[in-house]
């Protein structure tokens, strides 16, 4: 059975440095993606994220973290299923940054489905939230996802 992989990418322009930092950085990265976190992302650290327009936490245990180059992590990307995140910092010739994004590997199957399209749109909004915090100081996420949270 084939299997699935998340795949994504956005250039930012701003250095490979400056993109790093907010993304390990948990004060930054409450800006644009997260609510909180218990700490900035290091090797070997394991994490608790909080999101605000859901109600579960979410455990991140830090793989491999390369300055300006490498962070890796694994989280549960599925329910009941732990996967590896690498996000890939590539400085351009401009001295922008190439951010890449694989997820994990799930079966072709229903479940891996809804997985794959859950999760590529999410990290689709995280590059996107990423860009918009790094390169203008705007906060995508605020106020986009209460429709999530009215019964």
């Amino acid at each position: 059975m084939d299997q699935l992989q998340i795949k994504t990418a956005l250039q930012i322009t701003r250095p490979p440095q400056e993109v790093f930092e907010a993304i390990v950085d948990p004060q930054k990265m409450s800006q644009y993606f997260i609510s909180e976190s218990n700490g900035q992302m290091e090797e070997g650290k394991f994490l608790i994220w909080k999101f605000r327009e859901f109600s579960e936490v979410v455990p991140v245990l830090v793989f491999e973290v390369k300055p300006s180059e490498l962070i890796s992590f694994e989280w549960e990307g599925a329910r009941g299923k732990k996967l590896k995140v690498e996000i890939q910092l590539s400085e351009m010739r401009d001295h922008s940054t190439l951010v890449k994004i694989t997820e994990g590997k799930m079966p072709a199957d229903a479940t891996g489905l809804t997985w794959y399209g859950g999760n590529t749109e999410g990290w689709a909004n995280f590059l996107a939230c990423l860009k918009a915090y790094v390169e203008y100081g705007i906060n995508l996420r605020k106020g986009a996802f209460d429709f999530m949270n009215e019964k």
